[in-house]
């Protein structure tokens, strides 16, 4: 059997989803890193992580939005390493959808990405997970508890993920153990963000300063390989914020 842990970690090319990668990767697992456009970076990631150890990272290609696809990323995963340990559902999208202007393509596009693709993302995952006595981790957020304005859709879509949390912790326990990470403010969209906004944010989190992406990936290391006793959690990692309303 491979010798090592792997972990199959979706929208793994950048942001939170590279630093995710590299923590585990220094934490000992092997990695197969999903991405959808971003090839290049997905590249550079392979190559930084392959220069560390060879044979530890696989990049592999896939619209989560298309089913098929689904079982394929686990299947290539188990192909390549024959094993899997951990899944790390990541990859999101995020987009305003003010009321009166939502469509339903938007509907499926952001609920195919948060919550339908990490369902069944687990589902055929389950059996090698179960065989390696596995864990899941899913990036949910903090407004999968309370509303974000304009993003009704969105925050549907994250409350949806945090009751697979608990529903997949049910079903697959005892052997595998499943839990999230709600980020609050740790990266501004690649767009930038308004000023005001985010200072009026950080007004609003008593630990006074953005999230690091490393302490995210952190977070996740510890509910993979040290939280042997917690399931069906939703770890904030939020500095407070949802403290203040």
């Amino acid at each position: 059997m491979h010798p090592r842990p792997v972990a199959l970690i979706t929208g793994a090319a950048k942001r939170i989803g590279a630093e995710i990668a590299r923590r585990l990767h220094a934490a000992g697992y092997d990695l197969a890193l999903h991405y959808r456009g971003s090839a290049t970076e997905a590249r550079s990631l392979v190559a930084e992580l392959e220069t560390l150890r060879a044979g530890s990272a696989l990049a592999l290609q896939a619209d989560l939005a298309e089913f098929d696809r689904l079982p394929e990323l686990i299947a290539q995963t188990v192909g390549r390493y024959g094993r899997l340990d951990a899944l790390v559902n990541n990859a999101s999208s995020f987009r305003p959808t003010p009321l009166g202007t939502a469509t339903p393509a938007d509907w499926d596009d952001l609920f195919a990405a948060n919550a339908r693709a990490p369902f069944f993302l687990a589902q055929a995952a389950a059996p090698h997970l179960k065989a390696a006595r596995g864990a899941i981790v899913n990036l949910a957020d903090i407004y999968a508890e309370r509303p974000l304005r304009g993003h009704a859709v969105y925050c549907m879509a994250k409350a949806a993920l945090a009751m697979a949390t608990k529903s997949l912790a049910l079903e697959l326990a005892p052997e595998v153990r499943v839990n999230a990470v709600a980020p609050g403010a740790i990266l501004w969209p690649e767009g930038g963000a308004d000023a005001s906004k985010e200072k009026a944010l950080l007004a609003r989190t008593p630990l006074a300063r953005t999230g690091t992406p490393e302490e995210i990936a952190e977070a996740v290391r510890w509910l993979l390989q040290d939280a042997r006793y917690t399931t069906g959690q939703i770890l904030r990692v939020d500095g407070g914020r949802l403290l203040e309303g």
